[in-house]
């Protein structure tokens, strides 16, 4: 068995006239060798070779190639072009190697790099033949042919396809992982369309779809009682349509984002004071005269703009209803 010596430090106690002290000792220890590992070493030299071989058939490729191209394009064109035939075998290459494990994904790449790889030969070899016959054309096409069959010895050399069983259950696993990865983009891709959505509404003055009125005078949670932007909603909807059913005002309210029962349909029509929007005769109203009854009857501008908006409509502006609480004012005044 081959050893090598290595040296160590160890600390040691000392004495000198009765005053002890710890220094640092040098002293060898015989190591054991372990024997050369030939199959990683030669796993590294035929790496190392297939490396360079393909280095050498990248810059060959590319001035046969940037060559053969330079006849129709400038060579400032053609020669970083002509980069593309051996780069394509090359990136197949790259991910037969990510997929090595599952046979059944690496067949699409190999597949597509023997596709590239004929291009590439067939590029170099029409330079080849052009500038010097047959022979020259054989002999630079064969330099990717070599270069792509070492790598191709060494990729099955190192290849451990998986047992069928672990390559379906890591198929499966990766398709939920993918799935939810695909949700999560998708998810956030709704998010910033509802920020746009929400930022535009804001800039309209008119709420959000998931916020129909942020004049609440009770907690958020109160939407569905007898008080808040509900009772407002309903008592606006049973002004402007005093014909519309419980169920149709339920319907109506729940396209604005507010859920209620028919119950409380009912027992907010029946508990209604004398101050709130009455019906108007002949037919519905128009938004000038949802404006003027609503005025009429001493709501306050905020109350109006849920009624009109109740009764025709989120996509009336806030500025709209306010410039006819201000003429129907000026009316009054006059």
């Amino acid at each position: 068995m081959k050893t090598r010596v290595e040296k160590r430090t160890r600390q040691v106690l000392h004495t000198v006239d009765g005053d002890p002290e710890l220094i640092d000792e040098d002293y060898r220890v015989d190591i054991p060798v372990p024997p050369r590992d030939w199959d990683h070493i030669v796993h590294n030299g035929v790496t190392t070779i297939a490396v360079t071989l393909t280095a050498v058939s990248v810059a060959w490729s590319t001035v046969s190639a940037g060559s053969l191209l330079s006849r129709a394009a400038p060579a400032a064109a053609a020669y970083p072009a002509a980069l593309a035939y051996d780069a394509a075998w090359i990136t197949c290459m790259g991910l037969e190697w990510l997929a090595r494990h599952d046979p059944d994904r690496a067949r699409a790449p190999r597949a597509a790099g023997y596709v590239a790889l004929i291009l590439a030969m067939a590029a170099i070899a029409a330079d080849g033949y052009l500038a010097g016959g047959m022979a020259t054309a054989a002999a630079g096409a064969a330099i990717s042919a070599i270069a792509k069959g070492l790598w191709h010895l060494v990729l099955n050399h190192t290849a451990l396809p998986l047992p069928a069983r672990d390559r379906a259950w890591l198929k499966a696993r990766r398709g939920k992982l993918g799935a939810r990865m695909a949700l999560a983009a998708q998810q956030r891709q709704l998010l910033r369309v509802q920020g746009q959505y929400d930022a535009l509404v804001a800039s309209l003055g008119q709420p959000a779809l998931d916020s129909p009125d942020t004049d609440q005078d009770t907690d958020p949670g109160q939407q569905d009682t007898l008080a808040g932007p509900a009772r407002k909603m309903i008592l606006a909807r049973a002004a402007s349509f005093p014909g519309a059913t419980d169920e149709e005002i339920v319907e109506h309210l729940a396209r604005h984002g507010i859920t209620v029962t028919p119950d409380t349909v009912r027992t907010v029509l029946d508990s209604r004071s004398d101050d709130v929007v009455r019906p108007l005769r002949g037919g519905p109203a128009t938004i000038t005269d949802t404006v003027r009854t609503a005025v009429a009857s001493g709501q306050d501008r905020e109350e109006i703009l849920s009624t009109v908006r109740a009764a025709h409509g989120k996509q009336v502006t806030r500025d709209t209803v306010v410039r006819l609480i201000n003429r129907e004012l000026k009316r009054s005044a006059s």
